[in-house]
């Protein structure tokens, strides 16, 4: 059993990994996705909200899908999916195009978010402790090799095609590979077992609703790094253009320091610690950022921002899995499409604040808002699986054998 959950979790770490990657070479390449294809900049807008509003659809069909489909084979071929539709994005010609291949990536990556973090979910209850933020610092770590290849795309002014084409023949085939070793829950290994899971329980939105707070409010935190921090550093802070670049990668390394070592913390301190811990200190480094007075403090503000939010998405589907253990894929598809719904939100927000009042003062409202997850802290040590310092359990979960097959 023990070599299964090792390479369930292995395998299912490359998976996020892969994402990572995928994710940071499309949002990072955007300027050269709308050159290619004429996109205005009125027009922008409406293509860039369409793949988190198609993301929500998909994971809500995979809510749906669960009930007579392993989360496993879901996320075995939409992850394919995802790089064929990046490749799209590279490869095509005419604006037609553009909106299919980009429909195609929103559609897979909302069923491949929701189905991993269902994987990852029922893995940390096979393991009894901990897991989570360990997928979570995989998916920071192919952000930042994403972002790094896209750097290597833009300096040596390689077509998009050119850029992604490489990536996705490397990785595609490796993550069919790795599909083999996907874990399910309840004895299921990846593809054999016939009974869906996440069925028993009755999913009450109510006793969720806290946990989708949270989820939104931590996506409104990342959007506003992800999208205003070179802005903010420049035009606020009076830094070089070269400089205004550097926050955002600073956020990103810390998210994956952070998320390394997060689940030692949730072992030794317990999950509720560690949220309120994560929440203070992202709204610490709201606080830093709004009242900087020049770059250096700026980037310091950043680098709270990267160290606190880190741990709250993970937190919040582990929560969630441990609230409805009986319907914990559900839980998971439904808690994932408010991470669409933060990001939607985040940008025109702060943005619209900015513009009407002060950037500054605009960072003062995330700063808020992250902080009402001190109120709901408690819903993150919902029985029976709490995990942490005192709190580990024994293995308890059957989780068969891995599927030889693709």
């Amino acid at each position: 059993m023990t070599d299964v959950l090792r390479r369930g979790r292995g395998s299912l770490a490359f998976s996020f990994l892969v994402q990572g990657v995928a994710f940071a070479l499309l949002v990072t390449r955007i300027p050269a996705i709308q050159d290619r294809y004429g996109v205005s900049d009125a027009l922008l807008p409406a293509f860039l909200a369409a793949v988190p509003i198609l993301a929500g659809v998909g994971s809500v069909t995979t809510e749906r899908l669960v009930k007579r489909v392993r989360p496993s084979r879901l996320l075995r071929w939409s992850q394919p999916v995802v790089l064929l539709a990046l490749l799209g994005v590279g490869a095509g010609e005419r604006m037609v195009e553009l909106g299919i291949a980009l429909a195609a990536f929103g559609l897979a990556v909302g069923v491949l978010d929701a189905s991993m973090n269902m994987l990852g979910v029922s893995l940390q209850r096979s393991y009894g402790r901990s897991i989570m933020l360990s997928f979570h610092a995989a998916y920071s770590l192919g952000g930042i090799v994403g972002a790094s290849l896209a750097w290597v795309g833009a300096h040596w002014h390689l077509a998009l095609w050119v850029s992604y084409l490489p990536v996705v023949l490397v990785l595609l085939p490796a993550v069919l590979v790795g599909s083999r070793w996907y874990v399910d829950d309840r004895g299921g290994a990846a593809g054999e077992a016939e009974e869906p899971a996440g069925e028993g329980q009755v999913l009450v939105f109510k006793w969720l609703l806290p946990l989708c707070l949270v989820m939104t409010v931590a996506y409104i935190g990342d959007s506003t790094v992800s999208n205003w921090s070179a802005k903010y550093l420049q035009d606020v802070l009076g830094s070089s253009e070269q400089m205004a670049t550097v926050p955002y990668n600073v956020y990103m390394v810390t998210t994956l320091l952070g998320r390394t070592i997060g689940d030692l913390g949730v072992r030794r301190f317990g999950a509720v610690a560690v949220v309120r811990a994560g929440a203070l200190v992202a709204a610490g480094g709201f606080a830093v950022v709004a009242g900087a007075p020049g770059a250096w403090v700026g980037m310091l503000g950043f680098t709270l921002l990267g160290l606190g939010l880190c741990v709250l998405v993970p937190q919040t589907f582990a929560a969630a899995g441990r609230l409805f253990p009986g319907a914990s894929d559900a839980a998971v598809a439904r808690l994932n499409v408010f991470n669409y719904v933060g990001f939607l939100i985040g940008s025109p927000l702060v943005g619209a604040l900015g513009d009407l009042w002060s950037y500054r003062g605009a960072m003062l409202v995330p700063m808020v808002l992250v902080l009402v997850t001190l109120v709901y802290a408690r819903s993150f040590a919902a029985q029976p699986d709490r995990y942490g310092g005192g709190h580990e359990r024994p293995r308890t979960a059957d989780v068969g054998r891995g599927s030889n097959g693709l």
